[in-house]
């Protein structure tokens, strides 16, 4: 999943950005509640994790703000507040669920996939493209029955083609969706991870899955190859 993070803490941020990349994550960050209201408009997440004691506007009031602008990504609180109130409150700005702090890294994942399996709106239980499926919360990729052993960034990457099936995704769609830390738009390593890709998922099972649109990016086809 691509999960927003929304925590003005640094050192808790990166925690958490880095305990989601163990579970096969990409985190964006925001420290405010203005930024990631912005954030969350301007691109789609699986889900988003909203600290409520923030600089400028608070977690709740940033939660309200995203619901009334139709963000539909699940939502799951975060806060050192344990009050029954302030509970209530958050669920009513529009959070799905709330955790309070300190949590462990492992209760934190738990709760993203619970969130997942409640068939959030940017969350679908398998994705497929012709006999290539992929589990998004299992981590699991098949062609046909045999099952595909991937790295956290193929999976990244399977996962970037295979929600949009037959489209053509730039070199940089494909770096923002697959990698936490920037790379320059001319390095070569989405080409790199391509080809991993298609050792992986095409060359063994005699298919051209995942096609070369010279000068722009790559498509999978919408019947797997």
């Amino acid at each position: 999943m691509r999960v927003l993070v929304v925590e003005d803490a640094p050192k808790m941020a990166d925690l958490i950005r880095r305990g989601l990349a163990d579970e096969g994550h990409v985190a964006d960050i925001a420290g405010r509640g203005e930024e990631a209201v912005g954030m969350a408009r301007a691109r789609e997440y699986d889900a988003i994790l909203l600290d409520v004691m923030l600089p400028g506007i608070d977690g709740f009031e940033a939660c309200r703000r995203m619901r009334a602008a139709g963000v539909r990504a699940p939502v799951l609180m975060l806060t050192a507040r344990d009050a029954v109130d302030d509970r209530v409150r958050g669920l009513d700005s529009g959070a799905d669920d709330y955790l309070v702090k300190p949590f462990s890294l492992a209760e934190l994942a738990a709760r993203l996939r619970a969130l997942a399996r409640r068939g959030g709106p940017q969350v679908q239980p398998v994705l497929e493209a012709g006999d290539l499926r992929l589990d998004p919360a299992a981590r699991r990729a098949w062609r046909g029955e045999a099952e595909i052993p991937l790295s956290r960034t193929e999976f990244a990457l399977l996962e970037a083609f295979i929600r949009r099936p037959g489209m053509v995704l730039t070199r940089q769609a494909l770096l923002e969706h697959a990698w936490e830390d920037p790379y320059e738009s001319r390095s070569n390593v989405i080409d790199v991870y391509v080809s991993y890709l298609r050792a992986k998922i095409d060359k063994p099972f005699g298919r051209h899955g995942i096609q070369t649109v010279r000068g722009v990016g790559y498509s999978l086809r919408a019947d797997g190859g």
